[in-house]
């Protein structure tokens, strides 16, 4: 699914709000069936004939003409105050797992933001799209530049990019077992990333579709956008088998 494709199966859009001045990519359109959900300011990034029919979080900051328009258009307004344990992509997370997918039968998230602001606010971002509640969704976000495709295990995801474009595996929430991927320049066989680990980083595209598959944990697989410049390759073997450490029971 490129930037401007129609996506090719109904989906559960979710657009974010945040820094105002960073570019969205928002599908060209949605396939009939698809819902789409705004948190907070993320209502005031839809365009291009797409039409909210959830907003969620405070309503701090988005903008008066936008909420009139949705609500003339019959979207469901999930007010939330100001003072609340959640930020307002959590809360529409919420709403997500509870009450869309149950009420639709959608399994596919796409999340769309600008992943400019506050560290904090897109660090929490992508451990929220990796958390437990959503593992019965595939999930798949557009930040800014970047791309974050959620994997867990059974459920391999086939990723597109050109040659050299770079690609990183990033474990989160403990360590990604039997870890394996094809299409990239230096694959993973069975492989063991730590929580924390860069040992997947930086990896690259080899000139077709690849692919990233997981037997347990969950790892969030990143396209920054970016092309890697040329380098040597390694004088020395390259073991793409690294073992879980001894007495791991994993």
């Amino acid at each position: 699914m490129t930037d401007t494709d129609a996506v090719s199966q109904p989906v559960i859009l979710l657009v974010v709000g945040g820094d105002p001045v960073a570019p969205v990519r928002l599908p060209a359109s949605l396939r009939r069936g698809s819902v789409v959900v705004a948190a907070d300011s993320g209502l005031d990034r839809l365009a291009g004939g797409l039409r909210a029919h959830h907003v969620v979080g405070d309503l701090d900051s988005v903008s008066d003409a936008a909420l009139r328009h949705a609500r003339a258009e019959g979207a469901e307004i999930h007010r939330h105050p100001a003072d609340k344990d959640a930020t307002d992509i959590e809360l529409a997370l919420d709403l997500v797992v509870h009450e869309l997918v149950p009420a639709t039968g959608l399994r596919s998230l796409l999340v769309v933001g600008g992943g400019a602001g506050r560290l904090d606010h897109l660090l929490a971002d992508v451990l929220l799209l990796a958390s437990p509640a959503l593992a019965s969704v595939e999930v798949t976000a557009r930040l800014g530049a970047a791309t974050v495709s959620i994997v867990r295990p059974g459920a391999a995801r086939t990723l597109v990019g050109g040659p050299h474009e770079q690609v990183s595996l990033l474990p989160l929430h403990g360590p990604a077992e039997r870890v394996a991927t094809t299409g990239l320049r230096w694959p993973l066989v069975d492989a063991h990333l730590a929580a924390g680990t860069t040992r997947a980083m930086s990896n690259e595209f080899s000139g077709g579709p690849a692919s990233v598959g997981i037997g347990a944990g969950v790892l969030a697989v990143i396209q920054p956008g970016t092309t890697a410049p040329p380098i040597d390759p390694r004088p020395t073997p390259y073991d793409p088998t690294i073992p879980a450490p001894q007495g791991d029971p994993t």
